[in-house]
């Protein structure tokens, strides 16, 4: 009771950032509409759960299960697959909460970690994909604790640090391949190493260490090849990411191009204030050359960078592994800014009450820029400021189901009547899989097709109830003869395209 009562400002602190976490992800969860890849992630998961020798299913399309694998229990308490995949993401989400605290407070300090936490529970880019049933997420878990570990084994060079390291960039690369740069920057961690009244011994323990985490890391990487398909992990990295000779003579054709994608990320998924306290901190660390902030610079520059210069298409959720450290340099940043603030304030002999209001102005000035946003978020996505990008992909386009779940409740009662078929416009993706995830037990036969009606539903008719569900602006033409008995419009563009629908025939005799 003692020790709660000395740092009972602290708790609260926590409590209050945690709740704020929570507050910014849980509500309307399944609001935002599917997207393509939590289709396909989750359709993966039922699959696997219902049939064992399926567990390693993703690898069939070059990518890892792990987020798969631990939705499966989920899919077993939460009825909405879609809402479970969501919840996933918020727990993973959380952890990095938790990873980012820990680790500001072993580099900067308890105040830094506290900003940092606050920072992350607010900050729209995070808010955004902790609500979405994406892998990444559960990176960025990965990829916060890894650092942590990392950083500790330059203190302490034990075989366990060592042993749980590994682990957990071994459970990143399981996660998704790009984990791979985590193994790149772990010997950038010597920057931060005392060499000075160190005994030789111990930068010999500290190599030992890392060659003891790589190697479980790679070890549980390559229980992939236990399951078919391994191959196709590496045979598919040719469709994201140029080779060195694709790029020869030309070096910065991806880099620049994604470069000017930065710009329009950052800006409105961190918001100018955030982006502002990051620089401040960044420039603090290299100014002072602090080493174990460094550390953590070039741990989340490293991916940065590569992904920049190599990945053929590029996204702001490609990204996330890099954002928590780098809010970790916002939120030394505004401890920064304010202890400077307060001791200019001091030397003016201003009146001490000022003092108290600089962390109140500071955290005004980070968090309702934030908070505005994340409320847009949470109640009506189409309004918030997203990268022309992301709102295409996420909102607007093919890559947007709207409905689903309606549909799916809608097919399922006419299936009470008698048998019925379901077409859809696509075979992979957000249709079939958007919809197969709510009629995953249901007597509902779903048929992936083209963007047209095609003979299969024509003969289907014949015999049972029909329905075509296509994405209006994929069809190649509207079908003359079926009858419209639904359309559900999606986010109207910002740009010149027409504004598209997901829209539902019933395919006559």
């Amino acid at each position: 009771m003692n020790l709660v009562s000395k740092n009972k400002l602290y708790i609260l602190a926590g409590l209050l950032i945690i709740t704020l976490f929570f507050a910014l992800r849980l509500p309307n969860l399944t609001l935002q509409p599917i997207f393509a890849d939590e289709a396909i992630y989750i359709r993966w998961a039922q699959v696997m759960r219902a049939e064992p020798t399926l567990r390693f299913l993703p690898l069939t399309d070059g990518k890892t299960p792990l987020f798969m694998w631990t939705l499966m229990p989920v899919l077993k308490l939460v009825e909405d697959p879609l809402l479970a995949g969501r919840l996933l993401s918020v727990g993973t989400g959380f952890i990095t909460l938790i990873g980012v605290f820990f680790l500001a407070r072993r580099i900067f300090g308890t105040k830094v970690a506290f900003w940092s936490a606050l920072i992350y529970a607010v900050t729209p880019y995070t808010v955004f994909f902790d609500r979405m049933a994406l892998v990444d997420s559960m990176l960025a878990a990965f990829t916060i604790w890894s650092i942590y570990f990392g950083v500790w084994l330059l203190k302490s060079q034990h075989l366990d640090l060592a042993m749980i390291l590994g682990f957990l960039m071994g459970g990143a690369l399981l996660t998704k391949t790009p984990a791979m740069v985590n193994l790149l920057a772990l010997p950038v961690t010597v920057i931060a190493f005392q060499f000075k009244g160190r005994k030789k011994l111990s930068l010999i323990k500290l190599l030992g260490c890392w060659v003891v985490a790589l190697g479980i890391a790679l070890v549980v990487y390559n229980l992939l090849r236990l399951g078919p398909g391994f191959s196709a992990v590496s045979g598919r990295n040719g469709d994201y990411v140029f080779t060195l000779a694709e790029l020869a003579g030309r070096p910065l054709d991806p880099f620049l191009p994604h470069w000017g994608d930065i710009k329009d990320f950052f800006p409105k998924l961190l918001t100018w204030p955030i982006l502002i306290f990051g620089v401040i901190g960044v420039t603090r660390v290299i100014w002072t050359r602090n080493r174990s902030g460094l550390v953590i610079l070039i741990w989340a520059l490293i991916p940065l960078l590569l992904f920049m210069a190599f990945l053929k298409t590029f996204t702001a959720r490609y990204l996330l592994i890099s954002i928590p450290p780098l809010l970790i340099m916002c939120g030394y940043g505004v401890v920064i800014l304010s202890e400077l603030v307060s001791k200019g304030l001091k030397v003016s002999r201003v009146s001490n009450g000022l003092f108290h209001l600089v962390p109140l102005v500071l955290f005004l000035l980070l968090v309702l820029p934030a908070l505005y946003f994340d409320c847009l978020l949470l109640t009506d996505p189409a309004k918030a400021n997203l990268p022309k990008n992301e709102r295409r992909g996420y909102l607007e386009d093919w890559t947007a189901g709207y409905g689903f779940k309606e549909l799916a409740q809608f097919f399922k009662e006419q299936a009470k009547v008698g048998p019925v078929v379901v077409g859809t416009e696509g075979s992979f993706g957000t249709l079939p899989d958007g919809l197969q995830i709510y009629l995953d037990k249901d007597q509902v036969t779903i048929l992936g097709g083209g963007s047209t009606v095609f003979p299969q539903l024509k003969e289907s008719a014949k015999t049972q109830r029909t329905f075509y569900v296509a994405n209006k602006n994929r069809l190649r033409v509207n079908p003359p003869d079926e009858k419209l008995i639904m359309e559900i419009p999606k986010a109207i563009p910002l740009g010149n395209f027409p504004q598209d629908a997901i829209v539902v025939y019933e395919v006559g005799k």
